[in-house]
């Protein structure tokens, strides 16, 4: 990742992967001691941070609007821009702007990595479930930006402590952000101080960071387990004791949210999507996606469910 004064478009990159999967947009970071964050105006970061084709995530964002129109798609949930507002995209996530017009404000990308050594930060973004948030009101509206135009100053500027700086700066936000009141479909409450703590988060958490694999959609938890060193045991009792749900429903969730994803966002075949999400058959695929959804995948992919985006390339084809 370059040091140039400005957080160029060429710390973003598209990699299309094989074929027909959906775009994937990493942050270049071509040296081990480049600092694996970016911050700066949609301007600066560059065309990808307003991108209106789906594509998944193998990094955070935060984006901070503070001007325009638009809608934010994120999982096939759709978020009216109604500025000032923050938003939020996990690694594995797949989103995209429709219908942008002169979006203005801030967006701070960072690897996960860059969370690593200040877990509680990560935790916050992922136990909340929220994906979208309003300032409380113009003061705390105006703290957030002034808060962004430090840390994009700070990493223009480069100097020795940079990284440190930068990192203090990513905390406050992340509290920011806890502080703000949630817009759009709600989860739990971001300052849950029953949260647990100790192993079964550090456990809960990698096992999170794996369900943003879909290569991994169709194994069981025992591989999971064994990816996380592990025991099945364990697992199963550490994770539902950080989440409230078992291993095998979280796998599940994703699974289904993995299929909605393919179906509305590629051309892939049914049958394609099935064997891609491990399935031993089509006719297993349907029956499953049947009872988790309500909807026959054909069905889905013709309307697109309850969260269809009509900017999105829609499928017709069942496999």
């Amino acid at each position: 990742m370059s040091t140039s004064p400005r957080p160029g478009p060429a710390r973003r990159r598209a990699t299309p992967g094989p074929p027909p999967e959906l775009p994937r947009h990493a942050l270049d970071v071509p040296a081990p001691d480049e600092l694996p964050l970016a911050v700066g105006s949609f301007a600066e970061i560059g065309p990808l941070s307003r991108a209106d084709f789906p594509h998944r995530h193998t990094f955070y964002e935060l984006a901070y609007v503070t001007h325009g129109r638009a809608t934010h798609v994120v999982d096939l949930v759709a978020y009216a821009v109604r500025p000032p507002q923050l938003f939020l995209v996990t690694p594995g996530q797949v989103h995209h702007w429709r219908d942008a017009d002169d979006l203005r404000g801030h967006v701070v990308l960072c690897t996960p990595e860059f969370l690593l050594t200040d877990p509680a930060d990560r935790d916050a973004l992922h136990r909340s479930g929220q994906r979208s948030w309003h300032p409380r009101d113009a003061a705390h509206a105006a703290r957030i930006r002034s808060l962004l135009d430090r840390m994009t100053g700070e990493r223009r500027r480069a100097e020795p402590g940079c990284r440190s700086v930068l990192r203090a700066y990513l905390h406050i936000l992340i509290a920011e952000v806890g502080r703000s009141t949630p817009a759009g479909p709600a989860g739990h409450p971001a300052g849950d101080t029953h949260a647990p703590t100790g192993r079964a988060v550090a456990v809960a958490r990698r096992f999170d960071a794996l369900l943003a694999e879909p290569a991994l959609l169709g194994e069981p938890p025992r591989a999971y387990a064994r990816r996380l060193g592990v025991s099945v045991r364990h697992l199963n009792e550490a994770v539902p004791r950080a989440t409230g749900a078992t291993p095998a429903q979280l796998i599940r969730q994703a699974r289904v949210l993995e299929a909605k994803r393919l179906l509305v966002q590629t051309d892939l075949t049914v049958a394609r999507i099935a064997d891609r999400l491990g399935f031993a058959d089509a006719a297993y695929f349907c029956r499953f996606f049947r009872r988790e959804v309500g909807d026959t995948p054909g069905g889905f992919r013709r309307h697109g469910g309850k969260h269809h985006d009509p900017g999105a390339e829609h499928i017709d084809a069942d496999g």
